[in-house]
């Protein structure tokens, strides 16, 4: 898979690539479903960003949104929210739960916050199905170790619940970087070490530190999402780390941030070249490591 000619061009050709793979489509752990009116108020804070802009390619209604995924070739994803702020988490999941309970494609998942309520709500959404959960460091401007999440952690340990974390301070938001990085992550394991965690966008713009922090951690995971692409947009992912990176891929899992995505679709697609991996490696990517770290109790993938 190393000839530029063996990877798609166009959005259209992403499904047709996928098969070539021996795969029956992509199971993508970073796909967005906002309640409409907070997923209005994300784009208009998009809208306003200019260095570099930000324009949305697949500014849609949800279920324009959700027939798009399935012609992209995209089998099973997640409905990402985060609650940022007290109160916001529990609306946030009656969306994304019964999205899920609705369509077959998505995966069920849920959001919290460090407040009172969390443990109660957690586990009502993990009793509802729920197997992804997303947490957002930055925006929620919180640690992952907040003493009010103590009884959060150890019921997505026990449920085997994946957390996709977002714990870089990226472009676009405004401060909460004290909240972020490699050591929040190393202390959140150190004090849960049965807690699953899916490091977001490849820690970026830490991947050195998030890589090597990956590489002496089996319970932390990647996602690739808005890091490897091509054409790249803002600071591409050092070259110098793709091979160590290519040797972790067995825990690298595809995202593609879709739909508040500034490139199409087939750019996230054809930056997993940069991996160099053969046909087994960019299944595993593409689909196998998802459908293992989601394990036997998540519902059928494929």
């Amino acid at each position: 898979m190393t000839s530029p000619d063996d990877w798609p061009r166009t959005d259209a050709e992403v499904a047709p690539f996928v098969r070539s793979l021996g795969l029956d489509g992509v199971v993508d752990l970073h796909v967005h479903h906002l309640p409409p009116r907070l997923q209005e108020a994300v784009w208009r804070y998009f809208d306003g960003l200019t260095d570099p802009p930000w324009p949305i390619v697949y500014r849609d209604d949800e279920p324009t949104r959700l027939a798009t995924l399935r012609e992209l070739g995209v089998l099973r994803h997640t409905a990402l929210a985060y609650g940022h702020k007290p109160g916001v988490s529990v609306w946030c999941n009656e969306h994304t739960l019964g999205l899920a309970d609705a369509q077959a494609q998505v995966i069920p998942t849920f959001t919290f916050y460090p407040e009172p309520e969390a443990p109660a709500y957690v586990a009502d959404a993990i009793a509802r199905g729920g197997r992804v959960a997303k947490v957002h460091l930055q925006v929620g401007r919180f640690h992952a170790t907040d003493p009010q999440l103590d009884e959060v952690w150890p019921q997505l340990a026990a449920a085997r619940i994946p957390v996709v974390l977002h714990a870089s301070g990226v472009y676009g938001v405004d401060g909460g970087h004290e909240y972020c990085g490699p050591d929040a992550v190393r202390e959140l394991l150190e004090r849960h070490p049965d807690v699953t965690v899916v490091v977001a966008h490849l820690g970026m713009p830490d991947g050195h530190g998030f890589l090597t922090l990956a590489e002496g951690t089996p319970e932390l995971w990647l996602d690739t999402t808005m890091t490897l692409l091509d054409p790249p947009y803002g600071p591409p992912y050092p070259a110098e780390l793709l091979p160590r990176l290519a040797a972790l891929h067995d825990r690298v899992i595809f995202g593609s941030d879709f739909p508040s995505i500034p490139l199409p679709y087939v750019a996230g697609i054809r930056g997993l070249a940069q991996l160099e991996l053969d046909a087994t490696g960019l299944r595993a990517v593409l689909h196998d490591n998802a459908r293992r770290l989601l394990g036997d109790g998540a519902p059928p993938i494929g």
